[in-house]
């Protein structure tokens, strides 16, 4: 297996560690970067089939953020728009990859597709539809193109 992926994503391991630290809240809040975010919904798409992130992301994510300090607020915190529209492209993204593909190689390229891309959800989203408070608390449907 290729070793030069981004830190902390070399291995198979280093991706569960990020998943588990997830929804045992013993992933340090530093490390809960936008990457994490990916390979975590990733990684539980691939290898928990007992969680539906689509259902489960809202309590799993909202719970870590207030076990690590933060808030669940209007402003700050978890975002109901966001989290579903990244499950449903890398769902999209994880049925296109062969079955076989190593999980670390998985993160790797999702981490080099335009998913990743910070500004991605503003192909669909205006910045004030997605970034309002309705998008926060509730799946909003886009206002400038719907995800294929």
């Amino acid at each position: 297996m290729p070793t030069d992926y981004p830190t902390p994503f070399r291995t198979d391991a280093a991706v569960r560690r990020v998943g588990q630290g997830l929804l045992d809240h013993s992933l340090a809040k530093a490390e809960w970067t936008h990457e994490a975010h990916l390979a975590a919904c990733l990684w539980l798409l691939r290898e928990r089939p007992d969680i539906v992130p689509e259902r489960d992301l809202p309590a799993i994510i909202s719970a870590y953020n207030v076990a690590v300090g933060g808030e669940n607020t209007d402003s700050a915190g978890y975002h109901e728009t966001l989290t579903q529209l990244y499950v449903t492209a890398i769902r999209q993204f994880a049925a296109a990859l062969p079955p076989e593909t190593p999980l670390a190689d998985a993160v790797h390229r999702l981490l080099e597709s335009e998913i990743a891309a910070r500004d991605w959800p503003l192909r669909f989203y205006s910045r004030d539809r997605l970034f309002s408070v309705e998008a926060r608390r509730r799946f909003v449907e886009p206002d400038l193109q719907h995800l294929g």
